[in-house]
């Protein structure tokens, strides 16, 4: 059990026998008659459903331990993926609604470390940043001086925005949550012998 005022992003609790990842807490502290109140931000691990309740400080909340296991993507089809254990070659579907904007940035052969709950697969940790390789650039808008930037399309089908100086065939750092453009990618340069 952890107290509402204890809790901390990426907790996994369950409420009404639904499991879910805490994303974001606020506490409010009372005044001399009211309350104080802890206000969440949850997300449903089975749908990826925001929910944002509101807590007493002191009430408890059952909070669930995982079991993290590092698995290797393989394909997906309709809307789940498959992922293999490595040592046991132990095969499990995770609903693609789990992941949410960062399943555009599943490639086969990619190990992340998969979250089960009772035997039950239910978040995939990804990296905050990823990286992927810039498909094709529209070209540069010379009409909007104040612009640095222009829409590039990468590899994985997902449409961001770029500094002027990236060009096709590049690779770039991209934030998985919010899809936004990080930095260049930093590739091991050939030493001249």
């Amino acid at each position: 059990m952890v107290i509402a005022s204890d809790l901390k992003e990426g907790t996994v609790i369950r409420i009404d026998r639904r499991i879910y990842r805490v994303l974001d807490v606020e506490s409010k502290p009372g005044t001399a008659k009211l309350g104080g109140v802890v206000k969440t931000k949850l997300s449903d691990v089975r749908n990826g459903r925001m929910w944002e309740p509101h807590f007493r400080p002191q009430e408890r909340l059952e909070e669930l331990e995982l079991e993290r296991r590092t698995m290797e993507f393989l394909f997906s089809a309709g809307d789940t993926c498959t992922f293999m254990n490595p040592d046991t070659f132990e095969q499990v579907e995770v609903p693609t609604a789990i992941f949410g904007p960062a399943a555009q940035f599943l490639q086969p052969g990619i190990e992340l470390p998969v979250e089960f709950f009772a035997e039950e697969p239910i978040s995939v940790v990804f990296p905050a940043i990823a990286e992927a390789r810039v498909q094709r650039t529209a070209p540069a808008a010379h009409s909007q001086q104040d612009s640095a930037w222009k829409q590039a399309t990468l590899e994985n089908g997902l449409s961001i925005q770029v500094p002027l100086f990236i060009g096709p065939g590049e690779v770039v750092r991209v934030e998985v949550k919010t899809g936004r453009y990080v930095e260049r990618a930093h590739t091991e340069r050939k030493r001249s012998a």
